[in-house]
């Protein structure tokens, strides 16, 4: 596999723990100096978005990826993901079609999610 295939496994993985909540796999890919830039324009840590997790904050039904894009220079990588996702957040139900900026670093436990960005796109 090569690099650039494994930080995409990883951005994968990612959806997948967002999808069942799996707050556990969510902490084991997420570096602690996360900083989420969230669709509102607010900065979030990784223990704001694991709280959301295990909170019931947030519970996704629909995780959808559309496009897919990886970029690995030396121990770093930057996936660019686009897709639909649909919910509940804080109570209220949504959709949105979105853009993901991640930028993940690699350490001996793997890629890891430093930052991130959000934002919706048109349809």
């Amino acid at each position: 596999m090569t690099d650039t295939q494994a930080l995409r496994a990883a951005d994968r993985r990612l959806q997948a723990a967002q999808l069942a909540a799996d707050a556990g796999t969510l902490d084991q890919l997420i570096d602690d100096r996360l900083v989420f830039t969230g669709p509102d324009g607010r900065l979030y840590s990784k223990e704001d978005d694991l709280e959301l997790q295990r909170s019931g904050g947030q519970r996704l039904t629909e995780v959808t990826e559309e496009e897919l894009t990886a970029l690995v220079v030396g121990d770093t990588g930057v996936t660019w993901f686009r897709g639909r996702l649909a919910g509940r957040f804080q109570g209220e139900e949504f959709t949105a079609h979105v853009r993901y900026t991640r930028t993940w670093i690699h350490t001996d436990a793997g890629w890891r999610l430093l930052a991130a960005h959000v934002s919706p796109v048109g349809d």
